[in-house]
């Protein structure tokens, strides 16, 4: 969407975008190494041993290209977003077209690609989910000004035909998550927010209750450091303590048991 043509809120939330893609680097952590072609394929054929390897190759290179010298905050390459949302959907056992839609997801809403041409290369199923996502996408941008949670996960429910495209964009709201330190602080606390209003109940109504704790935990951290930080530190405290509690409970069934006999 062309800056001149947005409303103000709409133009800050695209300049927090902007932002996400090209702020200043941190050099305070290690850039981690980008998911390799043949790492991809592995992945997925660990759980689909029928898997179409071409064309995760031919979607890899595609955005890849798509995406060029585009950074993200964190300095890394934007092209390792949709590779590490790829990889959560893959932990989700998720089929072939879903992990190309992820790799594709920001294509046309961030590169020169169009949706005609992603039909035409990769399908019409595929190029429907990365249209759906590009939509929720356009969505988010609008309801920020309105800041209506539950209206947004009603839309967000009605506009996906395709529960993959929700699929996608909890993986992606998660990779984002996990990589928020590199944001702006004003745009991190909305960010967080509209995690912990919107994709972590989400998450939950769809049965992912594991995404939608991590996505509640790392929303809790960025809102309340100072709070989060107490929580886990009692948290691994009560861990250790208990350490050796189930080992010591299943001893003593163990020896019951035994006399029992």
């Amino acid at each position: 969407m062309a800056y001149w043509r947005q409303s103000p809120p709409q133009m800050q939330a695209a300049a927090d975008q902007a932002a996400v893609a090209h702020a200043p680097v941190k050099t305070s952590k290690p850039r981690s190494r980008m998911m390799r072609q043949y790492d991809l394929v592995e992945r997925v054929r660990s759980y689909n041993p029928n898997t179409n390897e071409d064309l995760l190759n031919r979607a890899y290179v595609y955005a890849m290209k798509a995406h060029g010298s585009q950074t993200r905050a964190s300095g890394d390459p934007y092209f390792s977003h949709p590779l590490e949302v790829a990889a959560i959907l893959t932990d989700l056992k998720l089929d072939d077209a879903t992990i190309v839609a992820a790799l594709l997801h920001d294509t046309i809403e961030d590169t020169e690609a169009t949706r005609a041409e992603i039909d035409q290369i990769f399908g019409h199923e595929i190029g429907a989910l990365v249209d759906g996502l590009t939509k929720l996408k356009r969505l988010e941008l609008v309801s920020r000004e309105a800041k209506q949670a539950e209206n947004l996960r009603k839309l967000l429910l009605a506009i996906a035909d395709d529960v993959r495209v929700l699929l996608v964009k909890l993986a992606d709201r998660l990779h984002n998550m996990r990589t928020l330190e590199f944001v702006p602080p004003a745009s991190r606390q909305r960010i967080a927010e509209e995690t912990l209003d919107i994709y972590a109940p989400l998450a939950g109504r769809m049965g992912m209750q594991e995404m939608r704790e991590e996505l509640e935990d790392l929303s809790f951290r960025t809102l309340d450091p100072e709070a989060y930080s107490v929580v886990k530190h009692r948290l691994d405290a009560l861990a250790e303590r208990n350490r050796n509690l189930i080992g010591e409970i299943e001893s003593q069934l163990s020896k019951t048991f035994v006399r029992t006999a």
